[in-house]
């Protein structure tokens, strides 16, 4: 017989920066009890379940460590840096709803990410080479448009919410 894990340890890509400086990138992260998921929406400041308040209430019930910050709060949350948030995010998600595949993919994809926290980013070796200027872009540029390269969508599980007006 196996007992339940219901405590999980995490490393932040980036780290949370607290008022004297210190990085705190280690923590623990708790299973979410159907509480952790509902006393949040009753919240006054949440105007539903899509509002992104309710991420930073919940994963500041279920986050029990954080470096060595004496608790965890809404303030600690809301200053993490947004890749922070969004692994954390991924994190809770994972551990919640996902199986144990998902969980050592999330965490390998982790480790293998090239977030450099205490070292500048090393200088190229040399410059890049200019890319060549394609006859359509040279067109939409005389035309006044703006050709614009995609970019790669890192993290899809990120939306931007709609604002609602009034």
């Amino acid at each position: 017989m196996s007992a339940l894990r219901t405590t999980y340890e995490f490393t932040l890509p980036r780290g949370y920066v607290d008022d004297d400086g210190q990085v705190h990138r280690t923590g623990t992260m708790r299973l979410a009890t159907a509480r952790d998921e509902l006393e949040p929406l009753r919240d006054p400041r949440v105007t539903g379940p899509d509002d992104p308040r309710l991420t930073v209430l919940v994963l500041a019930r279920v986050i029990s460590t954080l470096g060595s910050l004496p608790q965890v709060t809404m303030h600690e949350i809301e200053g993490l840096f947004a890749v922070d948030l969004a692994y954390l995010q991924d994190f809770y998600g994972v551990i919640n709803f996902g199986n144990q595949a998902e969980f050592d993919a999330l965490v390998q994809a982790q480790q293998g990410t090239q977030l450099v926290v205490d070292q500048p980013p090393a200088p190229p070796s040399q410059p890049p080479a200019a890319e060549p200027v394609s006859a359509a872009s040279t067109e939409q540029a005389s035309a006044g448009e703006v050709a614009v390269e995609p970019r790669p969508t890192l993290r899809h599980a990120v939306e931007e919410l709609p604002r609602k007006n009034g």
